[in-house]
């Protein structure tokens, strides 16, 4: 009980980084789809002893023509990286809305054994139109539906990883027996969106199963976080409400009789690193002097859930016009995150737009600035530790490895190296047992895998 917290920090690969316009500086603009490019950000990653590399997705093309999106299948990458690195975590992306559960528990368990127990699987739902028309659906699923259907996928993919128990698979090569029967179970699950029987077919992960992330901030996502989840990612932009949005989920997490230590509240923070404050603006003024201000006000927009129209540069929000939870396709926690920002500084729209729409604090400055900043939202209980995104990858992960790194060593509320193999082993959390093995009575046993 006494043991002190120790802040975790992962980086968070989207595109070519967080910043719009920041592919336009690279000396391979097509970096997207560069294999060399990502191994590069998770060595660099792992040389800083960060948590992990996560990976965002999108499942429909959007934007492309003004820059990077993420392209490549994020289980398909991680195992790529999975052979670049050793210790590093890797944590991928894959929606409850247009997958299947079955598929998804196999694939990230078997990244997960390919990495010697390094994975995690971003539990997300999907309220894009546009991705819905690439999976047979005529319409995106309301919301009340896809988190629905995601309560359900989620409670299938944790039974059939724990189908097997750890010392299911014998491979006894002197009595001829590979697998104990009575140790894998079938999963008989029959709910409304799906009807499984299991087992998994690939034995018991090396982590017992994967990391299990929730991403997103509407109150039906917290609530899937609170009950499931060991990290929960999450958009805020004020230390108080950061501070509340803490204390909530960890008391619905104790309140489903779980130790709230054991789930992690990482927000997103996106810091633009100079050696003085002027080199981190300039650095910042740069590539903003490379955006397309009319698409950025046109996409701000679009996730408000307001016209263009509607939006002055020089004026605060229309908050009165901001969506009110009718439409299926904007997000609720960035919403949430947006105005919060923008009621506590009174910040215009142009503001805004200077700050990363409001979708993940920025903080423009110095390593120090950032270090103490970083040490004040984790003693404060606002987060456990941060989803790092960078201007631009690979120069913006560097140098945070290179200069904040060191001074949260120095601080000691940072590893100065792996202690563990796993990534429950980096964010401290107990290999969870194989719900079968405890009851002994929640599966059906069967001999499909014994040959």
């Amino acid at each position: 009980m006494n043991t002190p917290r120790t802040l975790h920090l992962n980086t968070n690969v989207t595109g070519t980084g967080r910043h719009p316009a920041g592919w336009r500086t690279l000396a391979n603009p097509k970096s997207i789809i560069d294999l060399e490019f990502f191994a590069t950000i998770a060595k660099i990653a792992e040389r800083g002893k960060l948590d992990a590399v996560f990976l965002s997705d999108a499942v429909a093309l959007r934007g492309h023509a003004q820059g990077p999106a993420q392209s490549l299948e994020p289980t398909v990458l991680l195992t790529a990286l999975a052979g670049v690195t050793r210790h590093i975590g890797l944590i991928g992306t894959a929606s409850t809305t247009f997958n299947d559960p079955f598929n998804l528990a196999r694939r990230f368990a078997s990244v997960d054994h390919l990495s010697a127990g390094r994975v995690a699987w971003n539990a997300v739902t999907t309220y894009d139109p546009a991705a819905a028309a690439n999976f047979s659906f005529g319409d995106a699923p309301d919301k009340q539906a896809r988190y629905a259907r995601a309560a359900e996928f989620v409670d299938v993919v944790l039974k059939l990883w724990d189908s097997w128990e750890d010392d299911a698979l014998i491979a006894d090569r002197a009595s001829g027996r590979y697998a104990d029967p009575a140790r894998v179970h079938a999963i008989a699950h029959d709910g409304p969106h799906f009807q499984v029987s299991g087992p998994l077919n690939l034995p018991r992960s090396p982590q017992g199963r994967p990391v299990l992330v929730q991403a997103g901030g509407s109150e039906a996502g917290v609530a899937l976080a609170a009950r499931h989840a060991d990290a929960v990612f999450t958009a805020q932009t004020t230390f108080e409400g950061a501070q509340a949005f803490y204390r909530e989920i960890k008391a619905l997490a104790a309140g489903h009789g779980r130790d709230p230590r054991h789930l992690l509240v990482l927000p997103g923070l996106y810091p633009v690193i100079g050696g003085t404050l002027a080199e981190a603006q300039q650095r910042k003024a740069e590539m903003d002097a490379l955006l397309d201000r009319s698409a950025e006000l046109a996409k701000f927009a679009n996730a408000l859930g307001v016209d263009v129209v509607d939006l002055r540069l020089d004026a605060p929000l229309p908050y009165h016009l901001i969506d009110n939870g009718e439409r299926a396709e904007v997000s609720r926690g960035f919403i949430r995150s947006t105005v919060l920002l923008a009621q506590s500084e009174n910040l215009t729209v142009r503001d805004l737009l200077d700050r990363n729409p409001g979708a993940h604090r920025m903080i423009v400055g110095t390593p120090e600035t950032i270090a103490d900043d970083i040490e004040r939202w984790f003693v404060g209980h606002a987060a456990d530790g941060f989803n790092l995104n960078a201007d631009v990858f690979p120069s913006g992960l560097a140098a945070f490895v290179e200069h904040v790194v060191p001074l949260l060593q120095r601080k000691a509320i940072f590893r100065r190296d792996y202690e563990g193999t796993t990534l429950r082993d980096h964010y401290g959390l107990p290999r969870p047992s194989s719900r079968y093995a405890v009851t002994g009575t929640d599966g059906v046993a069967t001999t499909a895998v014994a040959s």
